[in-house]
């Protein structure tokens, strides 16, 4: 029955009242108490309040469910190894496997499931180039460096690695493998500077690049000061 609009001096029939009283918000002291009173007359669009639990529920034919309580999340914001999120509307969050190394992702409690194959081919890269800055993308990479001639690679401000990210450098060209500082302090082999230098050992050698602060970096591995 449909909304009801009484006269003055209408009879009130028990059939208006039941259907009258059934489209009003039922108070009850909780769940278990509603379900006992309504068992019987349950109908779909009932609504009712809780009082323990201060909610507004409806009966959507089948069970009841909440329509108050929306919660307390105001914002989805991305974390390590993820991009996306917003603070309004149905919101995304995507796996950026350039930062996923070491990352342990999960959802509700439960661990996720990630294509580790592709998480490693993101993170090996082969540079034939002689001079290459480095940058935030290849924080958690490994960077194999072909060229026969000599190679320099430069560390400075922007290459803005979050702090406890790494680079792993390899010397695999003929070419000598140079790291020079430029705005950044890298220390290595006993020395810290700014502006200075480090060669990387022989071909096939290697080092590791890690940020210990804010463009602060330690250099380990196989290196000299130049």
């Amino acid at each position: 029955m449909s909304f009801i609009d009484f006269t003055a001096g209408e009879v009130l029939t028990a059939a208006q009242m039941d259907t009258t009283f059934r489209q009003t918000v039922m108070r009850f002291a909780d769940a278990s108490t509603r379900d006992t009173a309504l068992t019987t007359v349950l109908a779909e669009g009932m609504i009712c309040y809780l009082d323990d639990t201060d909610e507004i529920q409806k009966y959507n034919g089948v069970a009841w469910a909440s329509i108050s309580n929306p919660g307390d999340i105001t914002a989805v914001t991305a974390g390590t190894a993820l991009t996306g999120g917003g603070t309004t509307g149905d919101v995304t969050l995507n796996v950026d496997v350039a930062n996923l190394a070491g990352t342990a992702l999960t959802a509700n409690g439960a661990a996720l499931d990630v294509d580790l194959a592709a998480v490693h081919t993101a993170d090996f890269i082969t540079d034939a180039t002689t001079a290459r800055t480095l940058t935030a993308t290849d924080a958690g990479k490994t960077i194999l460096f072909t060229s026969g001639s000599a190679t320099v690679v430069t560390v400075n401000a922007s290459t803005d690695f979050p702090v406890g990210q790494r680079v792993d450098i390899v010397a695999n060209g003929a070419g000598a493998l140079t790291v020079t500082a430029s705005t950044a302090t890298v220390t290595g082999a006993a020395t810290s500077t700014t502006s200075g230098s480090f060669t990387i050992g022989a071909q096939y050698s290697a080092a590791t690049l890690l940020c210990v602060a804010t463009d602060t970096y330690l250099l380990i591995g196989n290196v000299a000061v130049v």
